[in-house]
């Protein structure tokens, strides 16, 4: 039994809250990783070396999601603050 006070309870749809993913990777990094291995594939045509990084990215990025679905914004977040209380 909810205590909700009348008037402050909205229904939120589940698609809101969950981040955007694409084939389980963070939709910015799959489209960022398929677009440098289609670099290398199609502009530099070396098909292996632009597949087997499409491959790799796409795997550790996946991965990681399953792990923790804000990584990306987390690992920014982290690159970009200072080391204040380092030893």
């Amino acid at each position: 039994m909810t205590s909700a006070i009348e008037g402050f309870e909205v229904p939120l749809h589940r698609s809101l809250t969950e981040p955007i993913l694409l084939a389980g990777a963070p939709r910015s990094i799959a489209i960022v990783n398929g677009t440098i291995a289609a670099a290398i594939g199609l502009g530099l045509q070396m098909w292996l070396p632009g597949l087997v990084l499409w491959l790799a990215g796409h795997s550790l990025a996946v991965f990681a999601a399953k792990r923790d679905p804000h990584f990306a914004p987390v690992l920014m977040r982290h690159l970009r603050q200072k080391a204040y209380l380092a030893c």
